[in-house]
């Protein structure tokens, strides 16, 4: 008998395509040319175009064409060596006076208008000078300038504001003083450097400086020392140069004062330059901040991007060495960090980082065994992580106005050449594996270092005694 074969079924038709996606594959058939994304260009940091004003001011002119806020920043050449015997703070507290105005329009009034011009202005003294932020709508650019023309040429420093000024900034020490990390960085400048020289000292000034500020000393050193021929301002707007420069000349030109030389920059004397540590004493914490450091190159120097690279492979993230070794297989911290910070001349460079008080001497050890391991060479892989992270986000980091303003305003201080900011992040590009591990090893010698510690010395000294390190000195609460 014969058995019949059943017919085979039919092919599915499969899913109808559902009414969004069948729309966007019609308009899809519309355009069968999409263009390509466009190769990616190569970024630079813009080159400030300079001029100066009849007053001899120059000016740093950042084009950010369609952007309707401007940015200024303003450096003024005074620093914390220009500062009187006996009256460390006065830079500070002159820079926070000059928030208050003119003669002609001061306090209340002088903010309100700032308000009015939807600007803001602020400023802040540092080891080079003091230096000046603005930012207000370009329409109301002129406006805004006019105040801070007037500012400079005859500030107010109403006695009444610089001794509620004086309150604050002693109020502000004894919070400094309680705050670990404030703490530490004081004591390992104090340790680094020659007690004489101002560098050593807080660079706000101490409890009995401050006190001795008054508004006349207050306007006698800045008549002393602030001048347009020494300053330098930092515009970053839409706005043409012959534009840019009648503004200025109607604003900025108007501040007139004798002229002077720029100050001269010294080099600091170190105090001793033996590894060595320092025991600050918070009875009862329960955690320690260590920060281990010396003085070391400033960026006018050609190793500098080198050092950039190394420093970062040594301590600027998650997947550097101290972090791998400190956080990640250990445990005694959640983070730790290697920097480079420039002063007038050279560096403070340094590690820190917080651990619980436990682990405080093996902490230690832990980090001069991952310097003593530096000299076998940073890795290929290391020095590209680095690279990348210090310079393929340029691009983003200096995308704003107020950004670009900062780091202009900041190479001007610290009297770096004018093509450094648009070439340093192809001299960072640069850099090779062993470039940088010469350049780190240099930085941070074993034999060579300062480390302080911030925590409870009645637990911790004994432990970092046994070190072996080098002397050790404990300071009071």
């Amino acid at each position: 008998m014969t058995t019949a074969t059943p017919p085979r079924p039919s092919p599915s038709p499969g899913p109808h395509p559902r009414p969004a996606e069948a729309a966007v594959a019609a308009l899809a058939s519309l355009v069968p040319d999409r263009p390509a994304p466009a190769p990616a260009r190569p970024w630079v940091f813009p080159a400030p175009r300079e001029l100066r004003l009849g007053n001899a001011l120059r000016v740093r002119h950042i084009a950010r064409p369609g952007h309707r806020l401007a940015a200024v920043g303003l450096f003024l050449d005074v620093p914390l060596d220009a500062e009187p015997d006996g009256l460390d703070g006065i830079c500070e507290l002159a820079s926070r006076a000059l928030q208050e105005g003119s003669t002609a329009l001061h306090g209340p009034r002088f903010a309100a208008e700032i308000e009015r011009c939807g600007a803001t202005f602020d400023s802040i003294a540092g080891p080079h000078g003091i230096a000046i932020a603005l930012q207000a709508p370009r329409s109301r650019l002129e406006r805004v300038l006019d105040l801070l023309a007037d500012t400079l040429h005859a500030p107010a420093f109403p006695p009444h504001e610089v001794s509620r000024l004086r309150a604050q900034r002693l109020d502000e020490i004894g919070h400094e003083h309680s705050t670990p990390h404030l703490r530490a960085f004081l004591a390992l400048q104090s340790a680094l450097y020659d007690p004489a020289q101002r560098i050593s000292r807080p660079a706000a000034g101490t409890r009995a400086t401050v006190a001795r500020i008054d508004h006349t000393a207050v306007r006698t050193f800045y008549d002393a020392h602030a001048r347009p021929a020494t300053a330098t301002a930092v515009v970053a707007a839409d706005l043409p140069a012959e534009e840019l420069t009648g503004l200025l000349e109607r604003t900025l030109g108007r501040w007139a004062a004798p002229a002077g030389p720029p100050t001269p920059v010294h080099a600091p004397h170190t105090a001793d330059d033996r590894t060595r540590l320092v025991v600050v004493d918070r009875p009862g914490a329960v955690q320690s901040t260590l920060m281990v450091g010396r003085h070391g190159l400033d960026r006018h120097a050609p190793t500098w991007p080198a050092q950039s690279i190394g420093i970062h492979c040594l301590g600027g993230g998650l997947t550097s060495r101290l972090d791998q070794v400190l956080r990640e297989r250990r445990g005694y911290t959640y983070g730790i960090t290697a920097c480079a910070q420039p002063l007038r001349s050279g560096a403070v460079v340094s590690i820190g980082g917080a651990v619980h008080t436990a682990a405080t001497a093996p902490a230690v050890s832990e980090i001069f065994e991952v310097l003593h391991s530096l000299p076998a060479g940073l890795s290929h892989g290391e020095r590209t992580s680095a690279v990348n992270n210090l310079v393929q986000v340029a691009p983003l980091q200096y995308q704003t106005a107020v950004s670009t303003v900062k780091a202009v305003v900041r190479a001007t201080a610290e009297r770096l050449p004018a093509d450094y900011l648009s070439t340093i992040h192809a001299r960072l590009a640069a850099v090779t594996a062993p470039e940088a591990t010469r350049a780190v090893v240099s930085a941070f010698p074993p034999d060579r270092l300062v480390v302080v510690a911030v925590g409870d010395a009645a637990s911790i000294t004994a432990p970092l005694e046994a070190l072996g390190l080098g002397p050790l000195t404990v300071l009071g609460p």
